[in-house]
Order: structure tokens, then sequence, then C-alpha cells
């Protein structure tokens, strides 16, 4: 018996060397050297010091800022660990809310959203990136319309020329990937931070 159970064993040792370590590491060598800076978690630093990824979303509320996509990432509740409260782009819990079409608190929420937004800008219709969640609750970017959108709020908010926006609005547009994939759009980190140095400029 264990004349037939030998080779299964040793093809079970060879697989998990080549498949479990040799491989993984020898992409993970690969990587850094071809993509070094996506390899190390495509980090944005401003004035030496890491402010964030252009992986993830952060969240914020300021007025004078862009808003990024609403997130449904949750932590345990410190208060009840058998509850969860709301964390805003947690990257540790990344999820969706799993909550339907048919859903009273899902309904709710984004009626709460896109009236608040009709607030700050009546006459445009309000994108519909800014009052959904994506599926992985991190997502960094907006579309260009979204960003667009917020212009008017970010120009008051800080005494600047709503056209001065729109331009670094576009200048801070992705488009699709080698033409083809995906849809145009903007990094809000990296938004607020070109935003915050035109301002101190």
């Amino acid at each position: 018996m264990l004349r037939e159970i030998r080779p299964a064993i040793l093809v079970l040792l060879l697989l998990t060397a080549i498949t479990g370590v040799a491989y993984p590491l020898a992409m993970t060598e690969v990587a850094g050297a071809i993509f070094p800076r996506q390899a190390e978690g495509s980090l944005i630093e401003r004035d030496g010091k890491v402010v964030g990824s252009a992986l993830i979303g952060q969240e914020f509320k300021d007025d004078k800022y862009f808003h990024g996509r609403p997130s449904a990432t949750t932590s345990p509740d410190p208060a009840d660990a058998g509850k969860t409260v709301p964390a805003p782009y947690n990257a540790a819990n990344s999820g969706a809310s799993n909550l339907g079409p048919t859903s009273k608190a899902l309904a709710d929420r984004i009626k709460g959203d896109v009236d608040k937004l009709k607030a700050e800008n009546p006459s445009s219709a309000v994108p519909v990136d800014l009052v959904t969640t994506s599926a992985s609750g991190l997502d960094p970017d907006i579309s260009p319309e979204g960003a667009l959108f917020q212009v008017p709020r970010v120009a008051k908010a800080r005494g600047m020329p709503e056209d001065k926006l729109r331009r670094l609005v576009a200048e801070n547009t992705s488009g699709r990937l080698i033409g083809i994939f995906g849809e145009p759009r903007v990094n809000v980190l990296e938004l607020n931070l070109a935003l915050d140095a035109a301002t101190s400029k």
C-alpha cells in the first residue's frame, strides 16, 4: 500500500514547492522589478510623507474637497463585538452592503444622498457613481461627471473660479486603458492633492 501512496505524496510535495513557494516568489520578484511602484502598493507621497494609495479611496467630508463614492465597508463595533459600524474605505474589510434593489434601507440612503447633492448643485443631474457604492467599497475613482458636478461646491468653499477647477479636473482625468478598456476616471485623492497645490500657489 505504501508503494502506491508514495508517488502521490511525492507529487503533492513537488507541486506544493513549485506552485506554493517557487512560483509566487518568482512572480513577486518579477513584479517588483518591472512595476516597482505598483508592487509597493501604488503609494502617493506628499512632501516626502505617504498620504495614501492610488488604489484605495479615502473619505473626504470637507466642502473644500472633492468627495469620492459612498463606501459600505464596516468595522467591529467597539461597544459590541457582535455588531458592526460604518467605516468608509476600510481596506481590512472590503466588501459591499449586499442590499438589493428592494431594500428600504438602501432606497432611503440613496434618496438622502441624492437630496443632499441636489441641494449642492440643483441645476445638474446627479451622477450615479456619487450615490452608489462599488463592490469593494474601496473605489478610489469617480467619473469625470462626478467630479464636475462637485465643482460649484468646491469653488464656493475655496473662493476659486469654477473654470479653474474644471481645468484641474480635466488635467486629472485618466482615459481608457490603451484607449479601449474601462471608462475615463478621476482619482479623488490625486485630484484633491492637486487642488491643495493649486490653492497654495
